[in-house]
């Protein structure tokens, strides 16, 4: 009987850490979903109007540390890449109060795209994202190339973003 637990506790644990690496792989070929997002500005965009372009798409929200934390590496990813065709969206959650977004956004001058999800259904098409932040990184052909729950790897994501650059250029 031990041996059967220690059997189903071994493939259970195998499962999981394969779920795992999957969830975060850089080599993923899965599509990102056809979405309109709301800008805080009002403004609609379809996120297949970005195809031909990497984009990074941010889940995130107004009280989450590690949110907070990620948006002066944000922020520089920006500066640095949306010259050459590099966008972000960062998505706040349903649960983020708008105005209470906005302020944010002003106080800490956001420069790159924010747009509302005020009815959970771009987190409902990514996945059913849940818990913030979560990053999904987007080549030009509408493949999501990465994703991590939690805060990303900056030097991992500025050697993606450079790839897809060049990829594309």
């Amino acid at each position: 009987m031990k041996l059967r637990e220690l059997g189903i506790g071994v493939i259970t644990c195998v499962l999981v850490a394969t779920l795992a690496v999957v969830w975060s792989s850089d080599t993923g070929a899965s599509r990102a979903p056809s979405v309109e997002l709301t800008l805080l500005d009002g403004q609609k965009l379809q996120l297949d109007d970005l195809r031909g372009q990497p984009v990074m798409v941010t889940f995130w929200a107004t009280t989450c540390v590690g949110c907070q934390s990620e948006v002066p590496h944000l922020v520089e990813l920006y500066e640095e890449f949306q010259p050459r065709g590099f966008e972000i969206i960062a998505v706040a959650m349903a649960y983020d109060p708008p105005a209470q977004v906005y302020e944010f956004s002003k106080h800490r001058e956001v420069p790159y795209r924010i747009a509302l999800d005020l009815d959970n259904q771009v987190a409902s098409a990514f996945g059913e994202v849940r818990l913030t932040p979560a990053t999904f990184l987007v080549d030009g052909d509408g493949r999501i190339v990465y994703q991590v729950l939690g805060e990303f790897n900056t030097p991992q994501v500025h050697k993606l973003i450079e790839k897809l650059l060049h990829a594309q250029a």
